[in-house]
Formats: C-alpha cells, structure tokens, sequence
C-alpha cells in the first residue's frame, strides 16, 4: 500500500480551508435583522461554511404534510450572495411533536421496555417505518429543492447518531440480523455458549435484546447486539442518504460523530459516508499542562482521520467553552489557535464551531459560540476567531495533504466491547480506552505520526504495529499480523491479547491466540492488582533493547512463558518475581515485543517506544528533541511537508531544530536553529518532502 498524499477538496465549490460554525436562524425568524447582521459578522470573522437546519424540523414542516421553505430560500439565497456556503442538514435529530402525538411508534422504547415520552433528541425508533418514511420524505424534499442551489456544498446527515431501541419492530430485526448472520438456531447456541446456565434457544422468537429485567450475562448475546445496534444506525444514515443522492449523487454527505463514542463502531458507520466529520470539545486547562488532553483529542483526530485514510473535517468545536462539562473553563490566551491547528496537523481541512449565535434560551444558551449574547464583533473570543480565519485563509496549500504514517495502533470496538464486558481480571476498571491512549501519548510525545486503524486493515506501508489489549483477536486478523511480522515488521503487543475469537469465546489453544508463535510467549495467568498495589518491571542486564533501570507496574500482571522469546525485563516482586515481565522475539524478518504488565510510569512508555521507533526505522515528523508537553505533527502532500509544532506545556518553550531546509510558512524566512513557542505557542514550518 502506497499511501495517498494529496487528496482532492471535499467539495469542488469551496477547495479552501473551511471555517464556519452551526448557525440555527430558525431560532431567529422573529427578528429578521439578525440574519443581516450575522452576514456581516460571518464575513469579518473569515467564516465561508455554516452548518444549517441541524434541528429544524418543526420550522420546516410545522404540521404534517405542511413545508415552510421561505426562511431556508432566503438563508442560502442571501449566503450565495455573498460567498457564503453551507452544509445542508436533515433534521432528523429530534422529530416535532406532532409527529410523536400522532405516531407515538417513532418514539424510543428503552431496555426495560417502556417508551420513553417526546423530548430530547435522538429519541426514536431507526426501525419504526412510520419514522422512516417521514425521514425520506423530508430529505427528498430537502433534496428537490436545494440539491443545485450554489451555496450548498453537501449534505450533513442528522447530528451526532446514538442511541438504542429495544420496541417490537427492533426485536423482529434482531433476530432477522442473527438468522443471516448464523443460519440456525445451532450455530447461534454455538456462538453464544448458550448451554451455559442452559440458555439454550429453540426458536429464533425466544430471543430478545439484552435487558436489565432479563438476559445480560450472555457475552457474545451483548456483543451481537452492539452490533446490530451499529448496523441498525448505519442502515438508517444510509436511507437518509439515498434521496439526497438521487437529486444530485454529486454532493457528499457526512454525519457528525464524537469522541471515541463507545455506543457505535465508527467504522461500520464511514462506510456510508462520503466523509468523516466530527466533534471535538476538550478539556482544556484542568492541570497546569495540557499534553495529556492534547494526546487524548490527537488520538481522536488521528482515529477519525484513519477511518476513510484521507482528511476529515472538525464540524464542531467551541470557541470558547461548553456548557455542559463539569467545569466550564475559558479558553486562555493562544488555546484557541493552538487547539484548531492541532485538528488540521492531523488532518482536517476545516475548522468549525458550534455555535455561531449563542442560543437565547434552553439547555445550550451558555455554551461558547463565536457572536455572544452581547451580538457584536467586539469580544475576545470574536477576535481570536477572526485571527485564525485570516491564518486558515492562507494555508490553501495544505488542504488535501495527507499524513504518512509508518505506524499504525490498533483500536477495534468490538474488542472494547468485549473487554469491558469480560467480567475479569479487574473488575474495578480494564481501562482499555486509557491504555491504548498512553501507548499512542509516547509516539505523540516524538513526534511519530500515527494511523489508528482496526484489526481488518491493510497492514502494509507501516513498520511498528502496536497492539495494546486485543482481547478479541480475529483468526484471520492474526494470520494478517504473523504475515507482516515474518516480511520484516515490528509489532509491540501487550498482556490479554488474543484471549478470545469473534464470538467472545476463549481461544483452547493457549493466549495470545493466533499469535503465540509469532510472540514466542505463552500467557498462562493473569492477575489483577488492587488500587494502590504495585509490582517491578525490571530491566535485564545487556537485554536486547539496551534499556536498563525499574519502573513501577499497577492494575495487571500477565504470568507469561517464554517460547522462543528473549526476555528483557522480569517482575521485581512478588511469588513471581524473577519470570518474564517483557519479552522479544524474532520471528521471520520482523519482531514481536510483548509487554506483560501495566506500567504505570510515562516514562517507560517512552524509552520503550523510543527503542522500538529506532529498531523499526520509522521516521519522526520533526528531527529534534521536543521539550515535554510539545508535539510535531505531519501533513505531506509528496512534494512538500508541512511541520506544526505545538506546545500544550503550559509554559513558553524552545525546541532546537536538528535538521536543515526548514522555513516559516507564513513568510517563506528560514526557521533558524531554535524555535522559541510562548505558552499555548504553534509554529507551522515547511521543507522539502522527505524521499
């Protein structure tokens, strides 16, 4: 696989950066001069994309069969007009009322199998076919009517999918999914284990969805429903599109999506979309350094822009603050521009908020948005907005680049699922999610630009393969991993991986599964340690690595044989101090690293992974050793590199450069041999492209 470094504009009509914001003037169409003055403010502040019509569904059908397009005609109208463009939505976010008086089957049923009333959003049925059809007829509307209209760019399908339904119509579809998906009743007992507290089925009407009042404990049964769940709601996005690509197959269409969502698998859903998008709102400011938030959102941008392999837009973030986190923090001085370019170092071609125009009432009249309640341009978070719209409007070059990574971590939601459902061995938090991301935070920390793929990804074009907690390990997925191992890759896995197959059954041939050969280890205990309990990793003297010293390990020990592996570290403590902790084997052309334990120091995460980048050859986005809490970042487009540097120290910082070529972006003048970042500091840099 030879990556793909330039990409065409997501839409043709606007091959800029895109900066914008949700704009919601149907909260305004009793005071028509806002809109006026909104034009204005839009075009001061460098915004050239609004996202429109997120909830609009009762402003634009107000009764059944009744459609008010006046006030949509004259938004985009008057948007065309001045060089305005928009992201259409489908408003089938939240249905008006009386649709739910009238059709109370489009409303939600919960686990415990009781409806829930109107309100809320994301509170209907995906199956219901009355809800349905009066999504497609909305969207055929929508589409008949705007699909050539000049400001329109494409379309933003509903806003932040999630949820579950467990009504009769979900039921019937359930299990019209599992009787695809396993034939008969017999392989789905097989699949499920179902002589287990004989839950045997012999009928596919016996069985239902996971419920609190009724079956939980069946492991893959949960499985299978998240699954379905997943496919149930990309089924849906995919209706939504259908009559909006029939008026003009020309447009694209993304839905939203949010911060490593547990509910969805996000892949299954980018397979329905032209594009990925979504929503990023950090935490900034909660310590006195913001790396580890800042590691967190870059393996978010990193993930979403993995799931197509090409760039994606930030459709929403605030300008601001939020309104609903447990501490509303403004951002400081610098933050904003710092944040917004860490989004396009990692692949986005857009900077968007929400919301443009603060809201006058409800839930969402606090959260940030870039016009405050106040209505004019003259605000600190105005003109810090209005400063990185003229920066954007000058980085056309770097619209479309891509990232070439070498490095790929696996993250699949299955394997999340599974994990968190496995009841054993620490009860009291597996924390995948933190793992995987503390793994990703040491190659963040050098500079190492990274693809957060899935198990049935492509492997090759990568070097270092990172494997943290694959529990559920696929046969073919592992077969897939020996291979690039045995053709010369470099693979770093960790403890409970390859415990179990697709159907969260445990593997009877010794863990980690498809790859224990590979691994040379066999793992043939694992413990969980109470809070505050703490075991050794410590370094063999001349190990392979070249390591030396101790770190502190918490939460999991995996009591491991060596197979054909070298140990390079052993436990410190406890009845098993002294056997194999971390372990390295050569295997083909390539090597297997295997870490037994939770480690609960950064620290080593970063000489380990400082060792394993150099074994592997895998090139950093900045030669250069980069203060803590500063991170380089990669775009490419093959001919050219476009280097961000950005410092979430909290504190002003300079980095020695330690190659030559390097210049300013913005004026072309050589970067020198330090670069001095104040605090919340970016610098955006350009070379020649790496050959």
């Amino acid at each position: 696989m030879t990556k793909t470094l330039k990409f065409p504009p997501i839409s043709p009509k606007l091959p800029v950066m895109m900066h914008g914001a949700d704009y919601n003037p149907d909260q305004w169409q009793h005071d028509p001069a806002v809109l006026e003055e909104d034009i204005r403010l839009m075009k001061l502040a460098g915004c050239n994309v609004m996202s429109v019509g997120i909830f609009a569904w009762a402003a634009l059908e107000p009764e059944e069969g009744r459609f008010e397009f006046g006030w949509m005609d004259r938004l985009l109208d008057t948007f065309a007009e001045n060089g305005i463009y928009a992201w259409l939505a489908t408003p089938s976010g939240a249905r008006p009322a009386w649709m739910s008086e009238k059709y109370p089957e489009v409303l939600r049923t919960g686990g415990n199998r009781v409806r829930n009333l109107h309100g809320m959003r994301h509170n209907h049925c995906y199956t219901s076919p009355v809800y349905r059809e009066k999504t497609r007829l909305m969207n055929a509307q929508l589409a008949e009517r705007y699909a050539q209209h000049p400001a329109v760019l494409g379309w933003h399908i509903s806003n932040e999918y999630g949820g579950e339904c467990h009504c009769g119509h979900c039921q019937d579809a359930f299990r019209a999914w599992l009787q695809e998906r396993y034939g008969t009743l017999d392989a789905l007992n097989a699949a499920w284990w179902a002589t287990f507290w004989s839950h045997t089925y012999t009928s596919w009407e016996q069985v239902e969805s996971p419920a609190p009042h009724g079956e939980t404990m069946v492991h893959a049964h949960n499985l299978d429903w998240r699954r379905f769940v997943t496919h149930q709601t990309a089924d849906f996005c995919r209706a939504e599109i259908e009559p909006l690509k029939a008026a003009n197959p020309e447009l694209p269409a993304t839905t939203n999506l949010m911060d490593l969502f547990y509910d969805l698998d996000y892949r299954e859903l980018a397979k329905v979309i032209d594009f990925v998008s979504w929503d990023a709102y950090p935490m900034w400011h909660s310590q006195a350094s913001d790396a580890g938030t800042a590691a967190w959102f870059a393996f978010n941008h990193d993930l979403f822009r993995s799931l197509k392999q090409q760039p994606f837009l930030l459709m929403e973030s605030t300008p601001s603050l939020t309104n609903w986190q447990p501490v509303s923090k403004l951002k400081r001085p610098g933050m904003h521009r710092l944040s917004s370019l860490q989004a396009v170092a990692h692949g986005s071609d857009s900077v968007q908020y929400f919301q443009w125009r603060k809201s006058r009432g409800s839930s969402e009249k606090f959260h940030g948005a870039v016009v405050d309640h106040v209505g004019h341009e003259h605000t600190r978070v105005f003109r810090d907005v209005a400063e990185l719209g003229r920066e954007l409007a000058s980085m056309g070059e770097v619209v479309g680049t891509g990232v070439p990574a070498e490095t790929a971590i696996v993250f699949d939601w299955d394997n999340r699922w599974a994990v968190n459902d496995a009841q054993g061995p620490r009860n009291g938090g597996l924390r995948y999610e933190q793992t995987v991301v503390q793994h990703y935070k040491a190659l963040w920390e050098m500079g190492v630009p990274v693809d957060v793929i899935g198990s049935a990804d492509p492997l090759d074009g990568y070097k270092l393969l990172i494997l943290p907690m694959t529990y559920l390990l696929r046969q073919d997925a592992g077969e897939r991993i020996e291979a690039f191992v045995r053709g010369g890759g470099t693979v770093a896995m960790t403890y409970w991986s390859g415990v179990v197959d697709e159907h969260d059954l445990c593997r009877l041939d010794g863990f980690p599964g498809p790859l224990r050969k590979a691994a040379g280890v066999w793992a043939e205990e694992i413990e969980g340690l109470h809070d505050g309990e703490e075991n050794r990793l410590v370094l063999r003297e001349g190990n392979a690595l070249g390591l030396t010293g101790s770190w502190r390990i918490h939460e999991i020990c995996e009591l491991i044989h060596a197979e054909g592996a070298e140990v390079v570290a052993e436990y410190g403590d406890d009845f098993y101090a002294g056997r194999p902790a971390l372990t390295v084997h050569a295997f083909g052309e390539g090597r297997v690293h295997y870490l037994a334990a939770r480690v609960a120091d950064d620290s080593f995460y970063g000489a380990w992974y400082g060792a394993l980048v150099r074994e592997a050859g895998v090139a950093r986005a900045l030669e250069a050793e980069l203060p803590a809490g500063v991170t380089a970042q990669l775009r490419s487009d093959g001919e050219h590199d476009y280097v961000f540097v950005l410092n979430f120290s909290g504190a002003a910082a300079q980095v020695r450069l330690g190659e030559s070529g390097l210049v300013r972006f913005e004026s072309g003048e050589p970067a020198g041999a330090e670069l001095a970042l104040p605090a919340h500091g970016a610098a955006l840099l350009k070379r020649a492209a790496r050959r």
